[in-house]
């Protein structure tokens, strides 16, 4: 017998916290609203740091990605574990559709499979041309730059014919190293922002909107980014289930986050699969949507 049913996922900065500030309180409280949801369907849940290296991960039915916050930063590292821990337990999302959704060259698949996704020019690793060349082919006069793989801002920048010389030095030492990704700037986000919809089991539940600080195009709080209530429309409901329809396979759990593109219409600029943040103190009974999920996965193991 198994010592758990569920490890939730997260890191050894939030593991156990000595303190925190309202940021820290929140991840706390998102993932004890979870646990108690997933205890309340009869569950044993603990929540582990992904890269514990005592804990037997054999010794759980599941374990589920919730703020493993750092993997990116420690993506080789995290590539490893995933190798070592797939065959000794189950993970949720599944771990093949962790590794797709890792790398934002998803998008393109996404992309193929009909989904309307922010235009994306990917660089691969090595490409040995400057900056300004990228830029010049693309056509476009105001753009982002950031790496394929990343997260909470990690080295976006906005370029133009005029300030693009600045960024030909971080760009020849991140390209050396990783792949990168240019898309058009989507002016809209300045005035609009981006949504967030959470859907759970192929369902929408709740969204959420994220504005930039004034004069700021990124979204995240990191950099004086504000979330507000959202209200979805139904043509926006649907946008979201589609894409998380295109999934394969139909994601326990996705966040969609959509902006308006420069012809005004919904895009896809993320999907979140891996460990994305799910607002449940917005929507408590989310929640209890996802812990409903987690259990039919897990009778569907036995």
């Amino acid at each position: 017998m198994k010592a758990f049913d569920v490890v939730i996922l997260t890191e050894s900065r939030y593991l156990n916290p000595e303190s925190g500030d309202g940021y820290v309180l929140n991840i706390l409280k998102e993932d004890r609203l979870l646990q108690e949801a997933l205890e309340k369907k009869g569950l044993k849940v603990t929540r582990k740091d992904w890269a514990d290296p005592d804990f037997d991960w054999s010794s759980t039915h599941c374990a589920i990605f919730r703020t493993t916050w750092d993997y990116f930063d420690r993506f080789d590292e995290f590539k490893a574990w995933l190798d070592r821990v797939e065959s000794q337990t189950q993970f949720i999302n599944p771990v093949s559709q962790i590794r797709w959704n890792m790398d934002k060259w998803y998008l393109k698949d996404l992309q193929g499979e009909g989904v309307r996704v922010v235009e994306t020019r990917y660089i691969k690793k090595g490409y040995e041309h400057p900056l300004h060349r990228i830029l010049e082919e693309s056509g476009w006069e105001d753009a982002i730059l950031k790496p394929t793989v990343a997260g909470a801002g990690r080295h976006t920048y906005r370029i133009n014919p005029e300030n693009v010389a600045e960024y030909e030095e971080v760009f020849s030492a991140l390209i050396a190293e990783e792949d990168m990704m240019l898309q058009p700037f989507q002016a809209k986000i300045m005035e609009k922002g981006e949504v967030s919809f959470m859907v759970i089991g192929g369902k929408f539940t709740h969204a959420i909107l994220k504005k930039a600080k004034a004069g700021d195009f990124r979204v995240q709080d990191d950099f004086g980014g504000t979330v507000h209530p959202y209200e979805a429309s139904q043509a926006e409901i649907e946008f979201a289930e589609q894409v998380t329809k295109a999934c394969e396979p139909l994601p326990v759990y996705a966040r969609v986050d959509v902006m308006w593109n420069n012809e005004d219409q919904l895009a896809v600029s993320e999907v979140e699969l891996v460990e994305p943040e799910l607002w449940f103190r917005e929507n408590p009974e989310a929640a209890d949507l996802l812990a409903e999920e987690v259990r039919r996965e897990l009778e569907l193991q036995q």
